[in-house]
C-alpha cells in the first residue's frame, strides 16, 4: 500500500487561504490531488488539514480527509515532518501500514505524475536510500551571490565572484513538490536533506515556490506559458 499525504493548513498570512485560492481556474490544492491520482501509484490520497473548508474542497477533487488535524499540528511554526508522521501513524492505527508514503505539497501546480513515478522508481531501485525528493538547479551560479547590508554591496563568496559561470559547480535546491519515503524511515529522525535521499531532478520551468503574492503572480505567468506550449505541441 502507498499513501499520499497533502498537508494543507487553513491559515496563511502572506496569501490568505492560499491552498484553496483559485489558480488558473481551479483551487491550488486541486493540482496536487490530481497529479497524485494520475500517477496511479497511491491506494489512498489524503489531505491533512485543520480546516473544514479545505477538507470539503479536497473531497470535491477526489481526495480523502480521514481526520481534521489537531490544533497543536496546525500553527505557524510546525514543520511538515510532524504533520506527515501524524498522518502515517493514523493510517497504521486505523487502516494498515503503508509500504511507501509521499508527502506532496498543496502549492505545486506544476507537479507532474511522471516525476512522482520517477521518485518511487529511484527509491525502490536503491535499497540503501530512505527518501527521494524533487530538486531543481539554480538559474544563476550561487557562488557569485552578493550581500547587501545597509546599502553596501559585498560578494558572498569573494574567491569565486570573478570566475566564469562554466567554471563553477552547478548547485541545486529543493523544488518543494514531493518527498517519497519508506514508512519505517519516515517515522525515524533520519533527515530527508541528507545522504539518506536520492534526488529527482526537475526542469526549472516546472518549479516555482509560492509563498508571497509576487511568487503567485510569477507562477500564474509561468503556468499560462506552460499551457500555451502544450497546446502548440
Amino acid at each position: 500500500m502507498n499513501l499520499a499525504i497533502i498537508p494543507a493548513r487553513g491559515g496563511s498570512k502572506r496569501i490568505p487561504a492560499k491552498n484553496i485560492k483559485e489558480f488558473a481556474g481551479k483551487p491550488l490544492i486541486a493540482y496536487s490531488i490530481q497529479a497524485a491520482q494520475e500517477s496511479g501509484l497511491f491506494d489512498k490520497v489524503w489531505v491533512s488539514t485543520d480546516s473544514q473548508e479545505v477538507a470539503d474542497i479536497a473531497k470535491m477533487y477526489g481526495a480523502e480527509v480521514p481526520f481534521l488535524r489537531p490544533e497543536d499540528l496546525s500553527n505557524d511554526v510546525i514543520g511538515t515532518r510532524p504533520v506527515t508522521s501524524h498522518a502515517i501513524q493514523y493510517c497504521i492505527e486505523h487502516f494498515e501500514k503503508p509500504e511507501f508514503c509521499c508527502c506532496i505539497y498543496a502549492t505545486a501546480p506544476f507537479l507532474q505524475a511522471q516525476y512522482l513515478q520517477d521518485g518511487l522508481t529511484v527509491l525502490k531501485n536503491d535499497p540503501s536510500k530512505s527518501f527521494s525528493f524533487s530538486v531543481t538547479s539554480f538559474a544563476f551560479p550561487i557562488q557569485r551571490a552578493i550581500n547587501i547590508v545597509d546599502g553596501d554591496v559585498s560578494p558572498m563568496f569573494p574567491r569565486d565572484i570573478f570566475k566564469r559561470s562554466q567554471d563553477l559547480e552547478e548547485a541545486y535546491h529543493d523544488a518543494g513538490q514531493f518527498y517519497w519515503g519508506r514508512t519505517d524511515d519516515y517515522l525515524t529522525k533520519k533527515g530527508i536533506f541528507s545522504k539518506h535521499s536520492v534526488p529527482v531532478v526537475l526542469p526549472r520551468h516546472l518549479v516555482q515556490d509560492i509563498d508571497t503574492p509576487e511568487d503567485w503572480y510569477r507562477a500564474e505567468l509561468m503556468y499560462q506559458a506552460y499551457v500555451r506550449g502544450l497546446r502548440n505541441e
